[in-house]
Parts: structure tokens; sequence; C-alpha cells
């Protein structure tokens, strides 16, 4: 009998590091993720991999999980919509992937005047980690990383979140890369 996939789903505040960490989960090659984003400096959520499956959940009976035992997405919270703020369907999205998947939920954090600092800069005109922080402490027992222990411990934090969540997790040239930010 073979067992389910595993899909890893990345979520925190608008600058939290979505980005940063989703190339770094999407870059091993056992991993099923947002290859374009390892491949281009930056692009939008709107064209990461599970968008469309964010919006409608009920559409990953549509998916085709027989492409990896491991899979990736990345959503922050809240995410822009046609140029508004919206928040994550979480609770149906994580119901219906389970019905194909494993599913392990990560929260990415760092300090609360970087993030702020980082909302206001991109000129959104607010400040939502207050209301990110309400929807992400509705999930159910999650793993948390942070950008900061990730630049401070490099490939060592690297490898232990790799065995803590048992993903695989590439340590290569590109993750080093990353690095040197």
């Amino acid at each position: 009998m073979k067992t389910k996939p595993t899909l890893l789903i990345i979520t925190g505040p608008q600058g939290s590091g979505n980005h940063l960490f989703s190339k770094i989960f999407s870059y091993h090659k056992d991993v099923f993720g947002w290859s374009d984003l390892y491949k281009k400096k930056w692009v939008g959520h709107d064209q990461e991999i599970f968008n469309a499956y964010w919006l409608e959940p009920k559409k990953l009976k549509q998916f085709d999980w027989s492409q990896s035992n491991y899979f990736v997405t990345s959503i922050s919270c809240p995410f822009v919509l046609n140029k508004k703020f919206a928040i994550p369907k979480y609770q149906s999205f994580i119901k219906q992937a389970k019905k194909y998947a494993i599913v392990k939920v990560v929260i990415i954090g760092r300090d609360k005047n970087i993030i702020r600092q980082q909302q206001l800069r991109v000129r959104r005109g607010e400040h939502t980690a207050t209301r990110a922080l309400q929807h992400l402490a509705l999930l159910d027992d999650p793993f948390y990383i942070s950008q900061e222990l990730f630049f401070l411990y490099g490939l060592r934090y690297i490898k232990s979140i790799s065995k803590q969540l048992d993903f695989p997790i590439s340590t290569g040239s590109y993750v080093k890369s990353l690095l040197k930010f």
C-alpha cells in the first residue's frame, strides 16, 4: 500500500520570508514546489504552484499527486487578491489536502519590528501582522521557523529543520548562495 505524499504548507505574515523559504524547500530534487522562484529573482504569489487551489480548495482533487512524494506550497497571511487583502482559506485547504496528502504546517516568524518595517516598506498602506497572528493561531500543531535563525545558523539550521519535519531540504550550492544576501 502506497503511503500518501507529504504536503508542506509554508505561511506567515507578509514580509516574514515566504519567498525565501519557498526557495529553500522547493529546491530539493525530490520536492515539487515553486521552482520559478529559484529561476527568477522574484515571482508573485499569483504564480505559486498551488495558488488556484488556495482560492478553490475543492479543486485539489484535480491535482496530480503522483508527481512526487513531497510537495510545498506557500501563502502569506493576508495575501493580496485583486488589489485587496484576503485571508487564506486555511481550514478548507487543509481539510481538502488531507484527503490526498500528509499535511504539515510551517509558520514563518520574524522580529515584529522587522515585519512592520517590511510591510510598510512595500507601500500597501497598513501593517497586517496582527490580523495574520489571529488567523495563524487557529492552525493545529504548526512547526515554527525563522528567517533570522536561517541567516544566523545557516545550513546547520536547515539540516535541523529537515530532520525535525522529516522533509528533504537541499543544502547544496543554491541554498548556500541564499546565505550571502
